[in-house]
């Protein structure tokens, strides 16, 4: 190597990996309901297909609070709509909530008031990040209601719900992140 070209390399070396070192981790957000079979699935899967269309710098997981251990595929009537719209979620298995969730999400986002109460007792150094979806995509806090064994018609207006909420909360998340120094 010429002598007086390594410290332009070095130079050059520094400001690449410190540029790598400054690039901003994406956002993290969790979904998180019940049994994580049905509606944090749903948002899950919305909200990647959203992040791919957008090209939004956030990642998404779905947990449960109370996760049934015999339980743990996606509703059929969910995986169902879900595939209507070309979002295969067959491969799904259901994940509960862990510190380790709530230590690296940014924001936890949950489906009801009750789910809200039930993470904080958990974990409550995650109050700064844990929202009802509504809440947080809306400022209404309304729940989402449970579709579980219920008929396809309440699956349809819990999609027609997170048809709604899922691209705000999104939009929100994705507004804020880049209001970040």
């Amino acid at each position: 190597m010429i002598p007086h070209l390594r410290p332009l390399l070095a130079a050059a070396f520094l400001l690449f990996f410190s540029a790598l070192a400054d690039a901003a981790e994406p956002l993290k957000i969790a979904f998180v309901d019940t049994g994580n079979t049905g509606r944090s699935v749903t948002a899950e899967a919305l909200a990647n297909t959203l992040i791919q269309q957008r090209h939004l710098s956030i990642a998404i997981i779905s947990r449960a609070v109370d996760m049934d251990p015999f339980d743990t595929h996606p509703e059929a009537n969910a995986a169902t709509l879900l595939k209507q719209r070309g979002i295969d979620v067959s491969q799904h298995l259901a994940a509960q909530l862990s510190a380790n969730d709530v230590r690296h999400a940014d924001l936890l986002l949950v489906m009801t008031a009750k789910h809200k109460a039930k993470v904080l007792t958990l974990f409550p150094e995650a109050a700064s990040k844990t929202f009802t979806l509504s809440e947080y995509a809306s400022g209404a806090d309304s729940d989402i209601a449970d579709a579980w064994g219920k008929p396809m018609a309440v699956y349809e207006d819990m999609f027609r719900q997170m048809d709604k909420l899922v691209p705000a909360a999104l939009e929100k998340a994705a507004a804020q992140q880049a209001s970040k120094p």
